[in-house]
């Protein structure tokens, strides 16, 4: 008996057809995408919880930026004319929000302070160093954080010279050009830390251009673990400061701080909210062998905080920052 070849008549194959599979990539790609400009245009509607998901987004959240940069390369790369128009949600979201920091800033009219944000480290074991680097930024304001025994000492004496002006207390300092009247610690201290803890101090700056109300303010860190993102002290002393800053009497408020936190986080929308912040630079501060945010603020009331930058390193993990502070 001959057999007959196979005639092919037997189950259906399924057919592949050219270029569907990277058709169903570049679909992939676009749902990212749009996902991507979600979360930047929404931010504030991602659920803080469990683990305060959300300020730990809004932590990061000008980083985006490079996760819509490796799409696109994707993109390109698969030549998919879906993702590349996809991707043009989360571009212009983060134009719109970030790309104004990319610019210059605007020349000021002259009624304007520089001023300077550091937190030195209670490590820092070339405060002297530390001095001269911040002295030689010209400022009319210093703000120091993690003061302790014995570099304080050190700081008072380097800076005394070209910041005649200044005040202490607890681990937060303020060094001026200007005189300085109504020095005053600033309780910011959340219900569960134990007494002695004083990180915030305010006084009144007798400018030039009139009576700035000076705050320096360090706010307790934040950790990020298994639990998620641990900002619950760091929220309760923002509102603390928040509340002090509200009763303010002084028109013109100026506030430097290391406030472990970036500006887009919720957790600081006690100060955001009544505050304004630098309208260009990136300046990310921390850490300072790589920084990836802006945890160093300069934030002001009737005045407007220019271009914010970084200062070379110091002997510190924080890099110093300096903005000019237009007064109104």
């Amino acid at each position: 008996m001959v057999e007959r070849a196979d005639s092919g008549a037997g189950p259906a194959e399924t057919a592949v057809v050219p270029g569907a599979w990277s058709r169903r990539r570049g679909r992939v790609i676009a749902g990212v995408a749009v996902l991507l400009g979600g979360v930047l245009a929404f931010h504030r509607g991602v659920p803080n919880w469990p683990g305060r998901v959300g300020s730990l987004i809004e932590s990061f959240l000008p980083w985006v930026g490079l996760l819509v940069v490796v799409l696109l390369v994707v993109a390109l790369v698969r030549r998919s004319a879906v993702a590349l128009v996809a991707l043009l949600l989360p571009v212009g979201v983060w134009v719109d929000t970030f790309g104004g920091l990319l610019l210059p800033g605007e020349e000021g009219d002259g009624r304007e302070l520089v001023v300077v944000q550091h937190n030195v480290s209670d490590e820092n074991r070339d405060p002297a160093g530390t001095a001269r680097a911040l002295i030689g930024s010209g400022a009319d304001l210093v703000a120091l954080e993690e003061l302790v025994d014995p570099q304080v000492a050190v700081y008072e004496k380097s800076l005394a010279a070209d910041y005649p002006h200044h005040v202490v207390r607890g681990t937060v300092g303020l060094w001026s050009k200007h005189p300085l009247s109504g020095e005053q610690v600033v309780d910011i201290k959340p219900p569960s830390i134990e007494e002695g803890w004083s990180r915030g101090v305010r006084a009144v700056v007798h400018s030039p251009y009139g009576d700035v109300a000076a705050y320096v303010a360090h706010l307790p860190s934040v950790r990020v673990g298994v639990g998620g993102f641990a900002s619950q002290r760091r929220d309760e002393s923002a509102s603390l400061l928040g509340r002090a800053i509200a009763d303010e009497s002084v028109e013109a408020v100026v506030l430097l701080g290391d406030l472990n936190g970036v500006v887009e986080d919720r957790g600081l929308r006690p100060l955001t909210s009544q505050l304004s912040f630098a309208e260009s630079g990136f300046a990310f501060s921390f850490p300072a062998a790589f920084p990836v945010a802006r945890i160093d603020q300069v934030m002001a009331r009737s005045a407007t905080v220019g271009h914010i930058r970084t200062l070379p390193a110091t002997g510190s993990d924080h890099l110093p920052v300096v903005a000019h502070v237009a007064l109104e």
